[in-house]
This record gives structure tokens, C-alpha cells and sequence, in this order.
């Protein structure tokens, strides 16, 4: 008899297309000081090696995530509905895998055909996200996405007379692109040169003649070292993006550098991205407004 969670797990590998993938094995509850999540880099081979293993660590409570290692050329769309995945195959947006991650609320993968750098990457992810109703906090380059085959550990989809929780099932994986891809991408790499001349000549207004040479910018780790800040993590990120990027860092290498601690005592993945997009919009409406004020 086939092994019905290799099964969905070489299927979902096999619709994503990656050479390499992420996956983590998470649990809130981790008690003794051990690991709330558990980072393992495989390609497809070791991943598929690994199931045994996995399907251990998902008894004991740990729920199994997934992701491509690096740039990519998928977006993950989270929080969906039947209706919703209906709309986006009508209008063009077919998934190349689509996953049930609890009853009736579905996760799907979209294929751009080419692989997409990271600005551009979570672009795509929050104007998916946002025309199809789905969770922005999931929205970007980089986010996890449940696998096939295990079991979702959350404690509210226990079921309360059996004890037991649900599989993560996969719906469909079809590998395919979706046909609106070339338009879509190319609107929102529009949108971005657009919004980068803004923050170009506002940077300019910001500070005109003082902008030292890239070279000579502050790493986000003189921030961090500044006494000022009383070690205060988000005084010194806020501090550090205002400065960033009115001096022409782009938004990806901002995201980046404010990640670089460690921001687990946010709270879950998702948390983690919507407190790093909260500062960088801080950042970027203090500059604006800096910009408004100088100009009256």
C-alpha cells in the first residue's frame, strides 16, 4: 500500500518545482527550553528521506511548514476560500498547488514562470493577496506554507470528540503557470519604478546635499550599539529604516537588515512580518512627512 503522505509530499514538490526547499517544524508550545521552531534546508530527495521523521515530530505536536530555499518563482496566497480559488481560476490566476490547511480554508501556490527578486517578490504576494481577499500578513517573499500530508497542530481544530486534528490535504497540483502572469507581473514591476522615482525624489528633498556615498552609510548595527535607543529593539528598526531609506536603501534590503535579530519574541512568522512592514511604513510616513514640511 502507498505511503499516503510521501505521496502528497512528492506531489506537493513536485507542483512547487523548487531545487531545494525550507521547511520548519513549529510548535508554539515547546516546554524546556527547546526550539519553537525547528529550520531544516533539504532538496527534494532528502526532503521525501526525511517523512519518516517528519510524521514523528507532527505527533508530538510540532506542525510542518515548507517554503523555497531563496528566490523563487512562486507566490503563496493563505487564507482562501472555495469561492475565492474559484475567482482566481476564472480570472486567469490558476494555481499550481493548491492545500487544505484546516476545513474549508486553503493555501495555493501561483507560478509566475520565472523566478522573481525579493522586492518585487512580496509586491506580487500583497496584490494577490489583496485582490483575492486573503491574509496580507502571509503576503511576501518568503513565507512558509503548510505541507501536504500532516496534520494541522492548531489546538482550535481539535476535533473535541475524537481528540484528534486534521490533515493538511492536498487539493490539486498541476505545475502549471497561470495565464495572467506576464500582465500581473509586469503591472506591479510598473508600480514599483513608479513608487521608486517617489521615494528617489523625496529622499533627495529629505536631505539634498548631505546624502553620504553608499559606502559610508550606517549598517543597522550602529543602531543597535547606540545608547540613545536604551537597547530598545524597535526604537533602534524605526531609527534605522527612517534613516535607511531617506538616504535611497531600498525596501527589501530594509526588510532584511531588520530581520537580521532575532525576532521570535514577536510571535509567530506571520507577527513577525507585520511588525517589519509597521516600521517600514513608520519609517517611510516620517519621511514624507519630513519631505511635506520642508516644502511649505
Amino acid at each position: 500500500m502507498a505511503d499516503r503522505t510521501k505521496c502528497a509530499v512528492q506531489a506537493q514538490m513536485d507542483a512547487m518545482g523548487c531545487e531545494s526547499f525550507e521547511v520548519g517544524l513549529f510548535n508554539p508550545g515547546a516546554r524546556n527550553g527547546g526550539p519553537v521552531m525547528l529550520p531544516r534546508v533539504w532538496d527534494a530527495a532528502a526532503l521525501l528521506r526525511s517523512v519518516p521523521w517528519l510524521r514523528k515530530e507532527n505527533r508530538d505536536g510540532r506542525n510542518i511548514f515548507c517554503r523555497p530555499k531563496g528566490e523563487h518563482n512562486l507566490s503563496l496566497v493563505d487564507d482562501l476560500s472555495l469561492a475565492s480559488i474559484k475567482e482566481m481560476k476564472t480570472n486567469g490566476f490558476q494555481p499550481a498547488l493548491v492545500v487544505e490547511t484546516s476545513p474549508n480554508n486553503f493555501q495555493a501556490w501561483l507560478d509566475h514562470g520565472r523566478s522573481l527578486p525579493r522586492l518585487l517578490s512580496t509586491a506580487v504576494a500583497k496584490e494577490l493577496a489583496a485582490r483575492f481577499g486573503a491574509d496580507s500578513g502571509a503576503a511576501d517573499w518568503r513565507h512558509f506554507g503548510r505541507l501536504a500530508g500532516f496534520t494541522n497542530r492548531k489546538e482550535k481544530y481539535r476535533d473535541a470528540s475524537t481528540g484528534l486534528f486534521p490533515f493538511v490535504h492536498l487539493v490539486e497540483s498541476s505545475r502549471r503557470r497561470y495565464d495572467e502572469s506576464v500582465n500581473f507581473v509586469q503591472m506591479v514591476e510598473k508600480r514599483l519604478a513608479i513608487e521608486e522615482e517617489k521615494r528617489t525624489a523625496m529622499s533627495k528633498r529629505f536631505s539634498p546635499s548631505s546624502a553620504p556615498p553608499r559606502s559610508r552609510l550606517r549598517p543597522i548595527g550602529t543602531f543597535r550599539a547606540d545608547g540613545r535607543y536604551a537597547g530598545d529593539g524597535t526604537r533602534e528598526d524605526l531609527a534605522y529604516a527612517i534613516y535607511a531609506l531617506a538616504h535611497g536603501v531600498d525596501l527589501a534590503e530594509v526588510d532584511s537588515a531588520i530581520r537580521s535579530r532575532d525576532l521570535s519574541h514577536k510571535g509567530t512568522e506571520k507577527r513577525q512580518s507585520d511588525y517589519v512592514n509597521r516600521t517600514i511604513q513608520k519609517a517611510l510616513h516620517a519621511i514624507q512627512g519630513h519631505s511635506i514640511d520642508r516644502g511649505r
